[in-house]
């Protein structure tokens, strides 16, 4: 349905990324979830709450270093337990890791092509849609059904997390939870483009003056939610290894969970465009994944980082704006740096390119007849 930024010049002078040896007492991992890489040292607290200052393991960025985190952080001086969402430094890349990227990137599409989309290889993909396609003759039914699969598939995976990566290892686990992850999500996007339209038509609202604005602008916004997981794409592809961030700063002084805010975002603007069955039942079946997402992201994030977890639930909400309009949350004067990042100029330029790909989407979608 819907489809990491350079520090220097645009972070905050207090940034401080130093690399700690990891204290055996404490177990700190970075966490991924729908939260986004390294909390920003400011001369003030974001919690009226004292936060107790104790030893803390903050992996700094570095692209290509099988035993960094990936991330990059901030010290407590100002509060602050988690990490810099968006920190990307160029100084610290490596050419050899974005080939490596590409290449990765390549394979991916190529397997997924030909094992999952085309009808004419192997392409199991409509074999799997028929089968659960022939459960009921309800398109609503059977949107919600392919739904239900890949929630749970995607969330019983992430759930396992912890046990898999012990049992196979951290970059060995990726491979099989995207291998697994992203089929059953290209079948439910392709399914929800092909039958969009069907259903039973409840409301009409297209003709309405300004709406189609609205709904893009909805729809543009989403996706600065949806995505803050993504920020270290060498983590995603497994050629840096993967971590479990615990983010801190960008879109979670906002929300702590934006993937559920930028899904129930996009479903409510394509739901109210499109007015028909279909729809609501497909934004039924992705909201009530992300507020499961919600519960399920909070409990591990709890078990991963403890006390530095509650701290940052103190100062944050799920609600937008709520930490902010209660005081919990106090934005820095120069906030909008912790957006003007390669990451978030990387969304919009994506975000915007997939609105100009709708036809050739909806063109690929209808040709595999799922």
């Amino acid at each position: 349905m819907a489809v990491a930024s350079a520090t220097p010049p645009f972070s905050s002078p207090c940034l401080s990324s130093r690399r700690h040896r990891r204290p055996d007492a404490i177990t700190l991992r970075p966490f991924s979830i729908s939260t986004p890489n390294c909390p920003l040292q400011l001369p003030f607290s974001l919690n009226s709450t004292p936060i107790s200052r104790r030893p803390r393991y903050f992996p700094r960025a570095s692209i290509g270093d099988s035993e960094s985190g990936g991330s990059t952080s901030v010290s407590d001086d100002g509060g602050f337990v988690g990490e810099d969402a968006a920190a990307f430094d160029l100084s610290e890349q490596k050419l050899t890791s974005w080939v490596y990227f590409t290449v990765i990137l390549g394979v991916v599409l190529f397997v997924l092509n030909v094992v999952w989309i085309d009808n004419s290889a192997v392409g199991v993909g409509k074999a799997f849609v028929d089968a659960v396609s022939g459960i009921s003759d309800s398109h609503e039914v059977v949107m919600l059904l392919l739904i239900c699969i890949f929630a749970f598939v995607h969330s019983g995976l992430a759930s396992l997390r912890d046990q898999g990566e012990k049992l196979v290892g951290e970059r060995a686990f990726r491979v099989l939870f995207a291998g697994v992850s992203l089929p059953l999500a290209v079948s439910t996007v392709v399914y929800f483009i092909n039958h969009r339209y069907d259903g039973v038509q409840l409301w009409q609202l297209q003709s309405v003056p300004g709406l189609h604005q609205l709904v893009w602008l909805s729809s543009f916004i989403s996706f600065f939610f949806l995505y803050p997981s993504t920020f270290n794409l060498l983590e995603v592809a497994a050629v840096d290894k993967p971590k479990m961030h615990l983010w801190e700063t960008g879109i979670i002084r906002i929300t702590r969970h934006p993937q559920m805010v930028g899904q129930v975002m996009w479903c409510l603007a394509h739901t109210v465009w499109i007015g028909n069955s279909v729809a609501v039942a497909a934004s039924i079946g992705l909201i009530g994944h992300h507020l499961f997402g919600v519960w399920n992201g909070d409990r591990r994030l709890a078990r991963q980082y403890g006390a530095d977890f509650e701290a940052v639930k103190r100062r944050t909400s799920i609600v937008p704006f709520a930490a902010i309009v209660d005081g919990r949350q106090k934005l820095p004067n120069d906030y909008y740096k912790e957006f003007v990042r390669l990451p978030y100029l990387s969304i919009t330029a994506l975000t915007i390119g997939a609105y100009l790909a709708h036809p050739l989407m909806q063109a690929a979608s209808f040709r595999l007849h799922w």
